[in-house]
């Protein structure tokens, strides 16, 4: 009789990914129930991803009634999971000993993550429950500065003398008790401690004993110092495709090593941050945050928008009589201002990612500057076009039409010329252009729009 082989399903979604809503309502339903045996089995299955997913969905009730009934099975990967905003909360559910059992397996630069952003007394908290070795470690990267290498490198590493072979790197690694759960080079170092080459562990594992480790290091080899800034080590992580690489101090001595999980993790953090800068919502604004926590980021970013909009109608106000003769300026002229705001909306994304990338850099940003004015040209006369022929149509006025098509022209070259130019001054400036960028982009694109197109309709319709 032939059998057939059930074939795994590949047609997967983003939604494979997500917690299921049964498996929650079971979890929840354990709690309620003060079943430890059954909540036990059921996160048993779940990443601690995933159970970092379920801790943030939950109610602050349901959160805490789950992490006290769980206990022990409290996994220290969890909490490098956990949005900031959420971990302080459970670290405070957390008895003592459980936080000791969950820290105590995490890598250096795990704890370090962990509580770098945390008031002192929680610091205090897990930094008591670490062996003293280990707690000399964290504070030792803790005395680093902020957003450095020394934050984001762990202190365990594999090194080995430059002069080494194969066979000795694996008797090495075989009797040493201190490997760390997870690394992919042996780092080669001289006599000095300063590293020389790295070695992949798939190049050590294929290669005869008797091979010089010198002869088979990476033909790419980056060395960080400790105090350069994280956003940059996740840029030579990227461009030049790094999995890790040694952290040297001042004398270029190894002091830790940074793999690519950690610079990943810098680049989806910058990604982030820079989207939340752009919308004018905070960098550290969270689902979990409560209403007074979010009212407070928001505040200050519609309140510099109030001013936007405050100048566009003082912009607007001094052609009061030009509007009251032409009712259809009032009708037509918002569309002038969202379309340039919406053009220069896009011409500024795009040179703010490219400037976190380092594409657009000096050498290059007349031509960007220059192809983004064409871009505006060319699509404000393709809609000028059709906002002609709406005017004629709508209003009967070849004129209007005209001049609503002129000032949209207008206002979109302007637009990309300021999506483009205005965070490249305030980069140079040494000020963040996704934070300050959309508000000088979109109040010049309104003010401008109005502006062009009143004082088009001024002179030409009266």
């Amino acid at each position: 009789m032939e059998h057939q082989t059930e074939q795994p399903d590949t047609d997967q979604t983003g939604d494979d990914y997500l917690l299921d809503r049964r498996d929650v309502s079971a979890i929840l339903a354990a709690v309620d129930a003060g079943d430890w045996g059954a909540l036990n089995t059921l996160m048993a299955g779940l990443h601690s991803a995933d159970i970092a997913d379920l801790l943030e969905q939950v109610n602050a009730s349901d959160r805490a009634r789950l992490i006290r009934l769980y206990g022990r099975g409290f996994d220290g990967e969890i909490l490098t999971e956990l949005d900031d905003s959420v971990r302080e909360e459970v670290i405070d559910l957390l008895t003592p000993q459980v936080l000791a059992d969950a820290v105590r397996d995490l890598e250096s630069d795990d704890v370090v993550d962990l509580i770098e952003d945390m008031q002192e007394p929680q610091q205090e908290a897990i930094l008591d429950v670490l062996e003293d070795s280990d707690r000399v470690a964290v504070e030792q990267a803790l005395a680093y500065p902020e957003h450095s290498a020394g934050r984001l490198m762990q202190r365990e590493v594999v090194m080995v003398p430059a002069h080494w072979n194969v066979g000795q790197a694996i008797d090495f690694m075989r009797e040493s008790e201190s490997l760390p759960d997870q690394f992919y080079h042996v780092i080669l170092v001289d006599p000095r401690l300063h590293p020389v080459g790295n070695v992949t562990l798939g190049k050590i594992m294929s290669s005869p004993r008797e091979t010089a480790l010198r002869d088979i290091t990476e033909d790419v080899f980056r060395i960080i110092p400790v105090a350069q800034d994280e956003e940059d080590v996740a840029y030579a992580f990227n461009q030049y495709h790094l999995i890790s690489a040694p952290v040297v101090d001042g004398e270029g001595r190894l002091v830790g090593m940074i793999t690519i999980d950690d610079a990943m993790a810098v680049l989806d953090e910058e990604h982030e941050e820079d989207i939340l800068r752009l919308a004018g919502v905070g960098e550290e604004s969270s689902l979990s945050d409560t209403v007074i926590a979010t009212s407070k980021r928001r505040l200050p970013w519609l309140g510099v928008n109030m001013v936007s909009a405050i100048s566009a109608s003082l912009v607007i106000s001094q052609f009061e009589d030009t509007i009251s003769q032409f009712i259809s300026l009032a009708i037509l002229m918002p569309i002038v201002a969202s379309m340039g705001g919406n053009a220069g909306t896009q011409s500024l994304t795009v040179a703010v990612r490219a400037l976190a990338t380092k594409d657009l850099t000096s050498a290059n940003a007349l031509r960007v500057i220059r192809r983004e004015l064409f871009v505006g040209l060319i699509n404000g006369l393709v809609f000028a076009t059709v906002l002609g022929v709406v005017g004629l149509v709508w209003f009967g006025s070849p004129l209007l039409g005209a001049v609503i098509g002129a000032a949209l022209v207008i206002n979109m070259v302007i637009a990309g010329l300021a999506g483009t130019v205005v965070p490249v001054v305030l980069d140079k400036l040494q000020i963040d252009p996704a934070l300050a960028s959309g508000t000088f982009v979109t109040t010049t694109t309104d003010v401008m729009g109005f502006f062009i197109f009143l004082g088009l309709a001024s002179v030409v319709l009266i």
